[in-house]
């Protein structure tokens, strides 16, 4: 059976891989959560977050076309499955539900 559970930086980099949908490669899901979120990643930790997904079945990769300016070398590219899309879903309806389950005083104060 495939993997369900998701990390903090997983859900992250599968969102990423959402909302790059056909450019989503190694190096642009970096860029785009360090825009986003604005902390400092490795591309190695993109990389073996990416390829864990893959392996618990929340990604596929395919290889992109062979461009000039990267030597003739194609992409590896990354596209969410439905399983991924399902587990989003999931973990989107689970804290929508503990946001809304806060009271609102708590959310009132102050000094957060």
């Amino acid at each position: 059976m495939k993997g369900t559970y998701l990390g903090e930086f997983e859900e992250v980099v599968l969102l990423t891989v959402m909302v790059l949908k056909n450019e989503a490669y190694g190096n642009a899901v970096l860029k785009e959560i360090e825009i986003r979120t604005t902390r400092k990643i490795n591309l190695s930790a993109v990389h073996s977050a990416l390829h864990r997904l893959e392996k618990k079945g929340f990604l596929k990769s395919y290889k992109g076309e062979a461009t000039a300016i990267r030597g003739g070398k194609r992409k590896k590219l990354y596209d969410i499955t439905p399983f991924g899309i399902k587990a989003l879903q999931d973990i989107r309806q689970l804290r929508e539900g503990l946001w809304a389950s806060v009271p609102a005083i708590i959310l009132d104060k102050s000094d957060l």
